[in-house]
C-alpha cells in the first residue's frame, strides 16, 4: 500500500508541467543512454586502435583521432533528450526538444569537423617541415584559419536557422561589412594573399638563397605579412609579400649546376699554331677536374689589345665554394700551361704617337715663318 501511495503521490506532483514519476523515468533512461554511449564510442576507439597499428593506412588512424574529440557534453545533452523523449512532455516541450536536438549534433559535427581539421594541418607540418625547428608554413596557416572561420560560421548560421532567425539580413550585413573592412585594411589583405601565393606557388622557401635586385640573402621565415632573409653581412632583411612578388627572384638554392662562363686574353704577336693549340689546352684543363662538363673554348675575337678567347663549361653542384674553387684551379693551371708554351696574358695597352716640336727659323731670316717636319717620330706602348 505505502509502494501504491508513493506512486500515486509521484504521478500526481508536478515540477516544470511534468510529474515527478516522469522526471525519474527521464533521468534513469539518459543516465542508462549516457553511460551507453561514452562506453561505446571508448569501445569503437580502442578496437580501431588496435586495428591501425597492423595496416599501413592513415584512414583508421584518422578516424581514431577524430572520434577521440567527441564531447561528453553533447553526449549528455544527446543522453537527456533520449530520456525525455521516452515520456510524454508538454506540446510546449518537444518543439523545444528538437532545436536542442539539432544544435547538440551541429556542435557535435563541427567539433568533429574542427579536430579533423586539426590533424590534417598537423601531418601537413611534420611532412613539410624540419622536426628539429618546426615552422608553420603560410600554406597551413591560412588554410586551417579559413577553414575553421568556414566551418564554424556555417555552424552558427545553421544554428540560428534552425532557431527561427532571419539570418538572409544577418549574411547581407555580413557581406557589406566584409566590404568595408576590406577596403580599410587593403594593404594588409594583399600582403595576406601574396603569402597564400608564396605558399602555393613556392617561388621560394624556408632556407633558399635568394636574389631580388641588390638584396640577397637565405630565407628564414614567411610570414602572413612579411618575408624576413639573412643577407650574407649578417643582417635580417625583411621585406613585404606583395612588394616581394612584384620583382623579379633568383633561386639559387634549386640550381642543379651552375654554368660558368669567363674570358682571356693572350698577346698580340703569338704565333698562329700556338694560338690554334690553346683552346685544347683549356678543354684537357677543365676535364681533368672533378664535378665539372666542358662545353666550349673558342678564340672568339681580335679584342682592343689582346686576342680574346670565350670558355663556357658547367659546375656540377649548386655550391658557390665548391665553383670558386674549381675556377681558382683552372685559372692556376692556365697560367702554367700557358707559361709552358711561351704566350703571355694580354695586358690593356694603349699606342700614343710622340711628334718632336717643329724647329724655328733664325732670327736673321727676314721670310716668312715655315713650319719644318718632324725630325724624329717614336712609337711607345704602354699600360
Amino acid at each position: 500500500m505505502e509502494w501504491n501511495a508513493t506512486l500515486a503521490w509521484l504521478s500526481q506532483t508536478t515540477l516544470l508541467g511534468m510529474s515527478l514519476l516522469n522526471w525519474i523515468i527521464a533521468s534513469g533512461v539518459a543516465i542508462f543512454s549516457y553511460i551507453v554511449m561514452t562506453t561505446a564510442v571508448s569501445i569503437i576507439v580502442n578496437r580501431l586502435d588496435k586495428i591501425k597499428d597492423r595496416t599501413v593506412t592513415h584512414v583508421d588512424d584518422f578516424i581514431v583521432d577524430v572520434l577521440g574529440g567527441t564531447s561528453k557534453i553533447v553526449l549528455a545533452i544527446a543522453a537527456f533528450l533520449i530520456g525525455f523523449g521516452v515520456i510524454e512532455p508538454p506540446l510546449r516541450w518537444v518543439e523545444q526538444a528538437d532545436h536542442l536536438w539539432f544544435l547538440a549534433l551541429s556542435l557535435q559535427i563541427g567539433l568533429w569537423l574542427n579536430r579533423a581539421i586539426t590533424i590534417t594541418s598537423r601531418h601537413r607540418l611534420m611532412r613539410s617541415a624540419d622536426m628539429s625547428h618546426m615552422r608553420a608554413s603560410a600554406t597551413t596557416t591560412l588554410l586551417v584559419w579559413a577553414l575553421r572561420v568556414l566551418l564554424w560560421s556555417i555552424v552558427l548560421l545553421a544554428m540560428l536557422s534552425n532557431l527561427g532567425v532571419n539570418i538572409t539580413a544577418f549574411v547581407a550585413s555580413l557581406g557589406v561589412g566584409g566590404i568595408a573592412i576590406a577596403l580599410a585594411v587593403q594593404n594588409i589583405l594583399g600582403d595576406l594573399f601574396a603569402s597564400l601565393a608564396i605558399a602555393i606557388d613556392k617561388p621560394f622557401e624556408v632556407d633558399d638563397f635568394i636574389i631580388m635586385g641588390d638584396i640577397l640573402g637565405s630565407v628564414e621565415e614567411v610570414g602572413l605579412k612579411t618575408t624576413r632573409v639573412r643577407s650574407l653581412s649578417g643582417e635580417q632583411i625583411i621585406l613585404s609579400n606583395t612588394e616581394l612578388l612584384k620583382n623579379t627572384i633568383r633561386n639559387y638554392k634549386r640550381m642543379d649546376e651552375r654554368r660558368v662562363e669567363f674570358r682571356f686574353g693572350v698577346m698580340y704577336g703569338t704565333p698562329a699554331d700556338r694560338v690554334e693549340a690553346i683552346p685544347a689546352m683549356v678543354r684537357k684543363i677543365i676535364e681533368s677536374l672533378d664535378k665539372t662538363r666542358f662545353d666550349r673554348a673558342h678564340f672568339k675575337e681580335f679584342g682592343t689589345s689582346s686576342l680574346t678567347y670565350e670558355v663556357v663549361y658547367y659546375v656540377l653542384s649548386p655550391d658557390f665554394n665548391l665553383y670558386m674553387d674549381i675556377q681558382q684551379k683552372i685559372n692556376l693551371q692556365l697560367m702554367r700551361e700557358l707559361e709552358s708554351l711561351g704566350v703571355k696574358f694580354a695586358l690593356p695597352t694603349q699606342t700614343v704617337l710622340l711628334s718632336t716640336t717643329p724647329s724655328q727659323q733664325p732670327a736673321s731670316n727676314t721670310g716668312p715663318m715655315i713650319p719644318q717636319p718632324a725630325k724624329n717620330t717614336h712609337y711607345f706602348s704602354g699600360t
